[in-house]
C-alpha cells in the first residue's frame, strides 16, 4: 500500500466544529425543552433523524426501542469504530429557570440532550471526510440509559453488526457537572456494576401487646442491615470495594401489628464480578444465620443491573494522549479511582475495547459542587458541544487511521 493511500492528514476538526456550534446549541436546546423517558423517545428520534438528512448514513431504527443507529461509510474499506450517545431524560422536575426549561414533568437533568446533540455534530464533522476515512463509523443514539439500559437490547437487534465489519474500538462521551472544558478518564475499571437486593424475613405476625406469641420479623431485619453495613468492611478490601446501602425497610402497617413478614431493599455497587459473588454468599449467609436465630426464615434475591464499565487501557492511554493533543495537557486528567455511579455502556465495552470519557461543562460563573448530575437545578454548557463532537470526531478518525498505518 503506498503511504499516499496508507494515510491522510488529520483534520482540524476542533476548528471544524465551530462553523456547527450554533445549530448543535439549537438542538440541544429544542431537546432539553422537551425531555422523554426511557425506551419511547418519538420527539428525540425524529429530531435525530432530521439532523441526519443529507448526510450520506445507513439508517436503521430499533424494534424494541426508539433507538437510531447511523452507519458512515468511508471511501476506502476497513473495520468500524462505534461512538454512542444516550438520550432519554430522568423523571425529575425542572428547577433551573432557564428560558428552554422543561415544563413536562420530566429533565435532562444528567445531559443526555448534550450527548445527543454532540453526537449528531461528529457525524457531521466526520461526514465532510468520508473520503478520507478508511473505514466504517457506527453512531449509535440509544435510548433508555437511565431504565433497565436500552445497550442490551440495541445490541442485540445488531448494532454490532451495523457496518458489516469488525468494530475495533467503541468511544462515548459523558458530560457531568464538573470544572468547564475538563475531560477525566482511566483505563481498567471506571464505573460500577450495580445490583439490587430485596430480602425478606418470615415470621409469624400477631397483636403488638403480645410479642412472646409471635415470631417477630422486624428485630432480625433490623438486624440483618445494621450486619450489612459491617459485613462490607470486615469482607472486602478496599481495592476492590463494595457499597451496601439500606434504602428501605419494610414491616407492618399499623403501630399495634407484629407483621408475617418485614422486607428490606438495598442499592449495591461492585467493581468486579468476584466482589459480586462472595457479597452474594455473604449476604445470605446473614441473612439465614439471623432469621435463624428470631425462629424466622430469610428469602433473598438478587437482581442484577448493570456491569462494571471497564475501560481498554491501553485504548485509554491514546485517547487521553490524543485529547491532549487536540485541547491541551491541562484540560486532560487521568482519574485516580474509579466512580461507584453505573453505565450501560458497559455493555458495549463487555465487547468491544474502547474508553468512556467525562467531560465537565459546569457554565463559568457557576459552582461546579454546587449542583451535580440528576439534581433538577444542575445546569450544562451547552458551548461545549463543539468540543464534545470534536473529541468523538477525532477519536474515531484517528483510530481507524492507524489501521492503514
Amino acid at each position: 500500500m503506498s503511504s499516499s493511500a496508507a494515510s491522510a492528514p488529520t483534520p482540524d476538526f476542533r476548528t471544524e466544529a465551530q462553523s456547527h456550534l450554533g445549530d448543535l446549541i439549537a438542538l440541544r436546546r429544542r431537546l432539553h425543552a422537551n425531555p422523554e423517558l426511557g425506551y419511547d423517545l418519538p420527539f428525540t428520534q425524529q429530531a435525530v433523524l432530521d439532523e441526519l438528512v443529507g448526510l450520506g448514513l445507513e439508517i436503521t431504527t430499533g424494534e424494541s426501542l426508539t433507538s437510531v443507529v447511523a452507519v458512515l461509510r468511508g471511501a476506502r474499506p476497513g473495520p468500524a469504530v462505534l461512538l454512542r450517545g444516550d438520550m432519554d431524560a430522568l423523571p425529575v422536575e425542572e428547577e433551573t429557570g432557564l428560558d428552554f426549561a422543561s415544563t413536562n414533568g420530566n429533565m435532562h437533568a444528567c445531559g443526555h440532550d448534550m450527548h445527543t446533540a454532540g453526537l449528531v455534530g461528529a457525524a457531521r464533522l466526520l461526514a465532510a471526510h468520508r473520503e478520507s476515512i478508511p473505514g466504517s463509523i457506527i453512531f449509535m443514539f440509544q435510548p433508555a440509559e437511565e431504565v433497565e439500559g436500552g445497550a442490551e437490547p440495541m445490541i442485540a437487534e445488531g448494532l454490532l453488526d451495523a457496518a458489516g465489519v469488525p468494530v475495533i474500538a467503541a468511544y462515548g462521551i459523558h458530560v457531568e457537572a464538573d470544572e468547564r472544558g475538563r475531560f477525566t478518564a482511566k483505563g481498567g475499571p471506571l464505573m460500577a456494576g450495580f445490583a439490587d437486593l430485596n430480602l425478606t424475613i418470615h415470621g409469624a405476625g400477631g397483636h403488638s401487646s403480645q410479642p412472646e406469641a409471635t415470631r417477630d420479623p422486624v428485630p432480625a431485619i433490623a438486624e440483618v442491615a445494621l450486619a450489612l453495613n459491617t459485613m462490607t468492611t470486615r469482607s472486602f478490601s478496599i481495592f476492590d470495594p463494595i457499597v451496601v446501602s439500606v434504602t428501605q425497610l419494610e414491616g407492618a402497617q399499623a403501630s399495634n401489628v407484629i407483621p408475617d413478614s418485614a422486607k428490606l431493599t438495598a442499592s449495591i455497587r461492585f467493581l468486579s464480578t468476584d466482589s459480586l459473588a462472595l457479597l452474594q454468599e455473604r449476604v445470605g449467609e446473614i441473612a439465614e444465620n439471623i432469621a435463624r436465630a428470631h425462629r424466622c426464615t430469610a428469602e433473598v434475591d438478587f437482581r442484577l443491573g448493570f456491569p462494571v464499565t471497564v475501560n481498554d487501557p491501553d485504548e485509554t492511554t491514546t485517547v487521553l494522549g490524543r485529547l491532549g493533543e487536540v485541547f491541551g495537557t491541562d484540560r486532560v486528567v487521568e482519574m485516580e479511582h474509579p466512580r461507584m455511579g453505573s453505565e450501560d455502556f458497559s455493555y458495549v465495552l463487555q465487547k468491544v475495547p474502547g474508553t468512556f470519557v467525562f467531560l465537565g461543562v459546569t457554565p463559568e460563573g457557576i459552582d461546579p459542587d454546587a449542583e451535580t448530575n440528576h439534581s433538577p437545578r444542575v445546569q450544562f454548557d451547552d458551548g461545549l458541544l463543539g468540543d464534545q463532537a470534536a473529541a468523538l470526531a477525532h477519536l474515531a478518525f484517528t483510530r481507524l487511521a492507524d489501521e492503514v498505518g
